[in-house]
């Protein structure tokens, strides 16, 4: 005996009328003006920077030194100390901060539920999200700078103290929203709890976990005020991070920005664009490294 199908329902993808429709056109013109009136400054700032920075870039501006304080002419000094300096410094307050604040993420979402330690790392690590720079850089000049000296490691821990709570909150966030359906369907299975996370959770937050690593890697890379307690900002180069003063980008551009030479003002415009690339490639070679490790984990 044939059963007759019933007839499908078409669903109605029509646009919502009435007030619905009015309501709904409001809220994504105001949406679209919100995000112009937020990208202008960018732009201005963007094309300012490029506009009075690209004159000077050039490959010796990026690689010679040391960097003269004093000459006008912008073509006789370089920034490649302070290039150097940033990825030295940079390098090592990230690799200070990541792993932390991803561990402690994890140990707040996925094992310290309502535990008073994990409320008091929650609670402390909202506290230092909202602490100054200027600050951090004196907590490490007081507890580090005055006691081992000036140095690049010194400026890698205010930076790295400055990281930690961004990638905390960040990774924590992310990690709350991987469903709980994955890591039951892995219990099910009889993996353990260390397993789940490892290779469950972590894989389907990572996209999330690395863009709130670059937010923090972002900040630290253009903060200045730390260095300025931790690093001494000298004008040669110097390799090793972990003993003498350093240099870096950011407190290169407050140096000379506030000079009355020429010269000085065009280094710190050619230093503002070079600090703007390098954390532009960062971003694009994370993102790129993101999207073969989720494809190669499916």
């Amino acid at each position: 005996m044939a059963v007759l199908a019933e007839p499908q329902q078409q669903v109605d993808l029509r646009e919502p009328k009435g007030w619905r429709r009015t309501s709904n056109r409001i809220a994504t013109f105001l949406m679209i003006l919100s995000f112009v009136l937020v990208i202008i400054p960018l732009g201005f700032v963007l094309f300012t920077v490029v506009a009075k920075g690209i004159s000077i870039i050039s490959w010796q501006f990026l690689t010679s030194g040391p960097i003269p304080p004093n000459v006008s002419p912008a073509s006789e000094g370089g920034m490649g100390p302070a290039v150097l300096g940033t990825i030295e410094i940079t390098a090592l307050a990230t690799v200070i901060a990541v792993p932390l604040g991803i561990l402690g993420a994890i140990y707040l979402n996925e094992y310290g539920g309502k535990n008073p330690l994990a409320a008091f790392i929650g609670f402390m690590s909202d506290v230092m999200t909202g602490v100054p720079s200027i600050v951090m850089g004196l907590f490490i000049f007081s507890i580090w700078v005055l006691h081992f000296g000036f140095s690049g490691f010194a400026g890698a821990l205010a930076l790295a103290c400055l990281m930690l709570p961004v990638v905390i909150r960040s990774s924590y966030e992310i990690l709350r929203l991987v469903p709980n359906s994955l890591r039951e369907g892995s219990y099910a299975l009889g993996a353990t709890k260390a397993r789940v996370t490892v290779t469950v959770v972590l894989p389907a937050a990572l996209g999330g976990i690395v863009s709130g690593a670059l937010l923090a890697v972002a900040r630290a890379a253009g903060e200045t005020a730390p260095l300025l307690f931790t690093i001494l900002t000298v004008t040669a180069a110097n390799p090793n991070v972990f003993h003498g003063p350093n240099t870096s980008l950011p407190s290169q551009i407050f140096s000379n920005a506030t000079q009355p030479y020429t010269g000085a003002q065009d280094r710190a415009w050619g230093a503002a664009l070079t600090l703007i690339a390098i954390c532009f490639i960062l971003m694009i070679a994370a993102r790129v490294v993101t999207a073969r490790f989720t494809r190669y984990s499916r």
